[in-house]
């Protein structure tokens, strides 16, 4: 029996009172300065992870830090707490950790933690973007978007996922705008596109500009709150969100129906599987990143797959076909923790069709 555990932590306050009930009895602002004493938990057991090859179980562990508190406390602390957390792993018998949220992100990106554990550590990044790319694709063959024609923009392109989603688009698109705040970061990885797949992209810093002509946008910042409104997007844009905390605001799927926002990253894991704990999904359900270091413990793979700020091509490429090998599938089209249906699309179409024709007539 293969075994891992995967880093959780809580969003916000809020996430940590839905675990501990008595945790609803403190106010936001009092909780969120008791997280920062709170020792790394055991959260559950996961079973029954069963493919063609292999089983596996693993462990949820937490650290209990917000993502606020991830970005706004000092990062020796913050990664001191990680590297804790992944000690209770290492007690529970886990011989791979993967590191979920913001943990990902602080320092780093998982190397100095890494440093510190006797097992290694997955950022989960590879098999995420694989997902947040097949189902943006997905996405865009329903809506009948050509992906050719189709003007694509990645906000947050200068992270390691960002910039492996442009790398990988730039072979299969010919309008690529990429967006972040560090404009010498985007130039970066635009002049390495154009050298590596002879495709000149915008780059911008000015989000909002570039999301009113987008037909496709991935977002992947690591911004606390939404950047994408209901204001922001064309009619019939198809936006994959694969940031946590989101990166769009409820709001445009709750008052736009005449634009498609998907969830990136969300995958089916393979077997009679019991996670011991509810993040959202329906049973068996799982995020990639998770799903990474599931794939990794299967392939009895164990090494610091995904680490640091540099994802490559071929180790996404390498990441989906071992998940394919143990079955692991993309969860079909979901939005905000529940499942898109054929109705709901070809009414979005619908609607998109209609609005096109109001605009046509009012020329």
């Amino acid at each position: 029996m293969e075994k891992f555990a995967f880093v959780l932590h809580p969003l916000e306050t809020m996430d940590f009172a839905r675990k501990y009930s008595i945790a609803k009895k403190i106010s936001p602002t009092i909780l969120e300065g008791i997280l920062k004493y709170i020792p790394p938990i055991k959260v559950s057991h996961i079973s029954g992870i069963t493919s063609p090859y292999n089983e596996a179980e693993g462990w949820f562990v937490a650290c209990p830090l917000t993502s606020k508190q991830m970005i706004t406390l000092s990062e020796d602390y913050v990664l001191n707490k990680i590297i804790k957390t992944g000690k209770l792993a290492e007690k529970l018998g886990a011989k791979i950790l993967g590191l979920g949220a913001f943990t990902s992100v602080v320092g780093d990106a998982g190397i100095t933690i890494a440093k510190n554990l006797q097992i290694p550590v997955t950022t989960g990044n590879s098999y995420t973007v694989a997902t947040a790319i097949a189902g943006t694709k997905k996405a865009a063959s329903i809506m009948g978007l050509e992906m050719k024609k189709a003007n694509v923009v990645i906000l947050g392109a200068t992270g390691s996922i960002g910039a492996a989603c442009a790398q990988i688009l730039a072979s299969e698109v010919k309008y690529l705008t990429l967006v972040a705040r560090d404009e010498l970061k985007l130039e970066k990885v635009a002049k390495k596109i154009y050298a590596d797949f002879g495709l000149s992209v915008r780059v911008t810093n000015h989000s909002k500009v570039a999301l009113r002509s987008a037909d496709i946008v991935i977002a992947v910042t690591s911004a606390l709150d939404s950047i994408v409104e209901v204001e922001d997007l064309k009619v019939g844009a198809i936006v994959c969100d694969v940031a946590r905390p989101r990166n769009v605001s409820r709001k445009v799927a709750q008052l736009r129906d005449d634009i498609l926002v998907i969830e990136g990253g969300v995958v089916e894991v393979p077997g009679d599987v019991n996670f011991g704990f509810s993040f959202g999904f329906p049973e068996k359900m799982a995020y990639a990143c998770m799903a990474e270091t599931m794939i990794l413990a299967l392939e009895g793979r164990y090494e610091s797959f995904t680490l640091g700020r540099e994802l490559t091509v071929k180790q996404i490429e390498v990441m989906s076909q071992l998940a394919d090998k143990h079955g692991f599938r993309l969860a079909g089209l979901r939005s905000f923790e529940r499942a898109i249906t054929a109705e709901e699309i070809n009414q979005i179409k619908s609607n998109v069709a209609q609005n096109g024709k109001v605009r046509k007539d009012a020329g």
